[in-house]
């Protein structure tokens, strides 16, 4: 029996997914001084502590209390896939339930990246295990929604994968697209994202955090009320309601011009702008007229567009297939001769499984 399934089993509260304040709540019936909790706290988030006996701040007697009363647990780490070129997946073991025991199936599983830069390093993370929005270029979009992770199974992949990290001194990116949509998740992956952001705790600036969504146009409505902004991304991938509605069902709720009024009226600092994703499939979002389409769309936003060439997936039945060679650079000149800031987003651990839309709880290292 493994140490995190010890854990598991015992009814120990913890105390990664606990605020400050929180924390400070569970230890007051042990009478000790309420710095103490803001340590501890500290240690888990800002420090990465797992062990009690790394609490060296603390008294030997009360680390003993503590070791008995409370865990300091990341999501179980089942395995992990280096791609060829630096980039890592990690395929996390949450259990059937919150709190619940290991799965020991692909019911309970959720995956995150890292990926290296030469300037930053990104961790891309997940909010639920499987998604119900079936976006049909998406490999987690033809999983079935099994349940939405807790606000300690999204705050810590990123504590896990830091700690995997080490003591890197690049600039760290956290980006909330990998399985599951965020905003059908919203009031974890906000409390998630106050510790991410918090000063005392992870410390990570709001501004090196990405929210993704396929365009729940009430979540961007709330988050746009939050005091804590991240970036937010929209997931577009069409500029017309009758493609989008085939690619993505969410359009089918909220159709492009809703979904793009929400944008504009989401507040932005300066030098701030809502990124919108592009994923780009062969012969059927990828023609000179969707390019023209989409920078009179978004022409009058603060904004910048990434495409993304489609991944293949594996033998799905979906038909679909990247765009072929010199379409990516067609479109994205017209996007650009329109004043459009674009991007090309170039693959990273395709032959891990790792790239955008490959996440699907994977046991392989390579898409089937």
């Amino acid at each position: 029996m493994t140490e995190t399934t010890r854990a598991r089993k015992t009814a120990k509260p913890n105390l990664v997914g606990m605020a400050s304040d929180e924390i400070a709540a569970a230890f007051a019936p042990l009478g000790e001084p309420g710095y103490r909790a803001r340590q501890v706290y500290a240690g888990v988030y800002r420090k990465l502590w797992r062990d009690w006996g790394r609490f060296t701040d603390l008294g030997k007697t009360l680390r003993d209390e503590l070791r008995v009363r409370f865990a300091i647990e990341y999501p179980a780490m089942a395995r992990t896939f280096d791609s060829r070129d630096g980039t890592r997946r990690y395929l996390f073991d949450v259990g059937d339930g919150e709190g619940g025991t290991p799965s020991g199936g692909s019911g309970g599983r959720v995956e995150a990246v890292f990926i290296p830069e030469e300037s930053r390093d990104t961790l891309c993370i997940s909010t639920q295990v499987g998604c119900a929005r079936g976006c049909r270029f998406c490999a987690t979009g033809r999983l079935p929604f099994r349940r939405n992770l807790t606000a300690g199974e999204i705050a810590g992949q990123v504590l896990a994968l830091q700690a995997d990290r080490g003591a890197a001194t690049k600039r760290l990116n956290i980006v909330v697209m990998g399985m599951g949509e965020p905003f059908d998740n919203y009031e974890n992956v906000i409390r998630a994202l106050r510790l991410m952001t918090d000063g005392d705790g992870m410390g990570i600036p709001p501004r090196r955090v990405t929210i993704s969504t396929s365009g729940v146009v009430p979540g961007i409505e709330r988050l746009a009320a939050e005091s804590i902004q991240p970036n937010l991304a929209i997931s577009l991938n069409a500029t017309t309601d009758a493609v989008r509605d085939r690619l993505m069902p969410v359009n089918r709720k909220w159709g492009i011009a809703a979904l793009l009024d929400a944008c504009r009226r989401f507040p932005l600092a300066a030098r701030r702008r809502i990124t919108f994703e592009y994923v780009l499939i062969g012969d059927v979002n990828d023609s000179p007229e969707d390019a023209r389409r989409l920078a009179r769309l978004v022409g009058d936003l603060r904004q910048k567009v990434n495409l993304i060439p489609w991944n293949a997936v594996g033998a799905d039945g979906s038909g679909m297939k990247p765009p072929p060679p010199g379409r990516a650079e067609a479109f994205a000149q017209i996007l650009a001769a329109r004043r459009i800031t674009v991007n090309i987003r170039k693959a990273r651990g395709e032959d891990v499984a790792a790239a955008c839309g490959m996440l699907a709880g994977r046991e392989s290292a390579t898409p089937m």
